[in-house]
């Protein structure tokens, strides 16, 4: 799927109201905003009729029966953005699985502000959750002090570990690079397991990076700041060494860091802000792991044992995604 720069391509009209979008030939109309975040808005869309035939050539399996959508319209200020948005694009074309929020359709348009100057705006399409993230429940739980089952904690983050090995297992490698409850839909059922679809792919990047001098250190260190959330960021992202090979464990980390989010409804390094003189970057590098009340009965040692294997501080002694999946399908017959 390439990335489209045209005029005709979207057009937003808030005049209307609600507005209308249209992504290439097909036309939605706004119902209300549903998210924001930086210079990006997120929009509940109803797509109208379709009025040609080029727009329903363009319709694919995940459309949606009702025709309701998620579009995510970006702001784009600089070239830098622009390049930023056409490589999550690019990105999100690479993959297609269940577990992985799927790119729909997109354009890209040039918009002339009031003053005659150029800008771009980015239109995203994508499925609709009104399920809403991982975040958005831990939230809602951690106010009636409730907790996932275990079986259900086993079934969300095995979901997860799908979606990101079909990631690692790409040639090149790619890692999410942020990997977080913030990033992962959840779909409710009535009488099932909750589904997880990992989204969000503006910071993935080919995994594997060759380290050989303090500069490219800290030029990771700088990009990581930039694109990687901090209580979930790996340790050589914080503090990379002058001679290292970084790789997808970077997301094992982050991994552990979600895992023990849906255990406990919190991220795990986050207390260190509330210490006096506490730093959450020195609880991150040095692996300190404190463990919050759960529920009664607790969550098995087992799988408190298993977010430690994956916050290793050292790279080298993370698990791959195949070792975890394997341990956490064993985990799954037992509980």
């Amino acid at each position: 799927m390439g990335c489209s720069i045209s005029g005709l391509n979207a057009l937003y009209d808030a005049a209307t109201g609600g507005g209308d979008v249209w992504i290439n030939e097909r036309r939605f109309r706004v119902v209300r905003q549903i998210g924001e975040g930086g210079f990006a808005f997120v929009y509940l869309v109803r797509e109208l009729q379709p009025q040609s035939d080029a727009a329903l050539n363009r319709r694919a399996s995940h459309d949606s029966e009702d025709g309701t959508y998620a579009i995510k319209k970006v702001l784009i200020q600089s070239k830098e953005q622009l390049d930023l948005v056409k490589e999550e694009i690019r990105v999100s074309s690479l993959f297609s699985h269940p577990n992985l929020l799927p790119l729909l359709d997109h354009a890209v348009i040039a918009v002339k502000n009031q003053q005659g100057d150029w800008s771009h705006e980015a239109y995203l399409l994508f499925p609709v959750y009104m399920g809403g993230t991982l975040f958005d429940n831990a939230n809602a739980m951690l106010s009636r002090k409730e907790f996932y089952p275990t079986a259900d904690v086993l079934q969300i983050f095995r979901q997860l570990c799908e979606g990101l090995k079909h990631m690692h297992s790409y040639d090149p490698p790619y890692a999410h690079n942020d990997v977080k409850p913030g990033n992962v839909l959840i779909t409710r059922h009535r009488g099932q397991a909750p589904i997880a679809t990992l989204m969000d792919f503006g910071s993935a990047r080919p995994a594997r990076k060759e380290i050989r001098s303090r500069s490219e250190a800290l030029q990771l260190q700088e990009w990581a700041a930039e694109h990687c959330s901090a209580p979930y960021r790996a340790p050589e992202l914080w503090d990379c060494p002058s001679h290292a090979d970084i790789d997808e464990r970077t997301d094992i980390w982050s991994l552990g860091c979600t895992l023990y989010a849906i255990m406990y409804n919190v991220s795990p390094f986050e207390y260190a802000l509330g210490e006096s003189g506490g730093s959450l970057q020195l609880a991150i590098v040095n692996g300190q792991l404190k463990w919050p009340a759960g529920p009664n009965p607790p969550y098995p040692e087992e799988l408190r044992q298993f977010v430690i294997w994956m916050l290793q501080p050292q790279p080298a002694m993370r698990p791959h995604i195949d070792d975890i999946l394997l341990h956490v399908d064993k985990l799954i017959t037992k509980y």
